[in-house]
């Protein structure tokens, strides 16, 4: 079992550019373990974790619902955003500047072999970042994510996830609100989920911007305990 982690930051990438990345890296794993199961090869499968900001994104899982969008063409085009349909579960999410978004690309047989309890510690892994500003984030039952107040007229969501997974491979994973311009969730049912408002951390703390640096390597350091993971730094050209 192979618990190294290869992190990598990408910076601000087009977001088909990304995920034509995370494919990438995903079909170099479950390539090797078919090789592994055809030729009992014994090759460790690697596993990686991407950071990245995408320019503005408007992203539809593969069980989502198109009238979760509530503008055209034309008007994205007038926000400057694109639009794709994906692989991933979940409904539809937005991604833009100020938003950090993590990919990690594991082999869970390396870990563990159970898509929920990976979900509920990549939830973990924020609400424990979020405790670390002072702020009590939680689940919601039945809605994957984290909030703020839940239970209340005033829950918000401040962290998105929506993953595939084949042969326990994992992709695509979540995208926590830091400095976003809350504003282009005005033009979506977030989630699919009506009545519900989003939030970002600089919005919680009342900051004009948290330190996004910051956050990655709180996220890291409860993912490394989380996961009883060994993380490795590199970089990484897309």
């Amino acid at each position: 079992m192979n618990k190294m982690v290869r992190v990598a930051d990408l910076g601000r990438k087009d977001y088909k550019e990304t995920w034509d990345y995370q494919e990438q890296l995903f079909q170099d794993t479950l390539a090797i373990k078919i090789k592994n199961r055809r030729e009992d090869a014994g090759l460790a499968t690697p596993n990686h974790f991407l950071f990245v900001e995408h320019p503005h994104v408007y992203t539809l899982g593969k069980s989502g619902n198109i009238e979760n969008l509530l503008v055209d063409e034309a008007k994205l085009a007038e926000k400057g955003a694109k639009f794709y349909k994906i692989n991933r579960g979940g409904d539809i999410t937005y991604h833009g500047p100020g938003q950090l978004v993590g990919y990690p690309i594991l082999d869970l047989d390396n870990f563990f072999t159970d898509i929920h309890k990976y979900l509920r510690l990549l939830e973990e892994m924020v609400i424990l970042t979020l405790a670390e500003y002072g702020l009590k984030a939680e689940r919601s039952k039945g809605e994957t994510g984290v909030w703020l107040d839940v239970g209340t007229p005033f829950a918000r969501k401040i962290c998105a996830l929506g993953v595939r997974a084949s042969r326990w491979v994992t992709m695509h994973g979540f995208a926590l609100n830091v400095n976003t311009d809350l504003g282009y969730f005005d033009l979506m049912i977030p989630c699919g989920i009506k009545d519900k408002a989003v939030t970002s951390l600089n919005r919680e703390l009342g900051k004009t911007e948290v330190d996004i640096h910051e956050v990655k390597q709180k996220l890291l350091r409860h993912f490394e305990t989380l996961f009883e993971a060994e993380l490795k730094q590199q970089k990484t050209e897309v």
